[in-house]
């Protein structure tokens, strides 16, 4: 069960929001419902909910009613390990080349301005 590129494409696209960032690492800990997460966001419950909407829409969520509480869980196996890489240190940045590979000459000039 391999993912397209492009499907790979669209998880980063709804995933790449504050709010649904927070929320999925939420679910990692468990089951949350809609309550939960407007204790946890400090939001109402159609903001939450057009959140929610958008991953579940994609597939990286789902939910089971309990009476009349909606509780979401994670469905997506990508997302723990998405979140993993953005929450991972790194000692710095990849080592410059020492110079072209190709022609075996220039140097990296160092420091620039991005």
């Amino acid at each position: 069960m391999g993912s397209s590129s492009s499907e790979r494409l669209d998880i980063l696209k709804v995933v790449a929001h504050p709010v649904r960032l927070r929320i999925l690492d939420e679910l990692l800990k468990g089951v949350k419902c809609v309550s939960d997460f407007e204790d946890f966001l400090g939001m109402r419950q159609p903001n939450v909910s057009q959140h929610l909407a958008a991953l579940r829409n994609r597939g990286l969520i789902d939910f089971y009613m309990d009476g009349r509480l909606r509780c979401y869980f994670l469905v997506d196996p990508i997302i723990p390990d998405l979140l993993n890489v953005l929450k991972k240190e790194y000692d710095g940045p990849i080592p410059p080349p020492a110079c072209c590979p190709i022609t075996k000459k220039g140097k990296y000039p160092g420091d620039r301005k991005r």
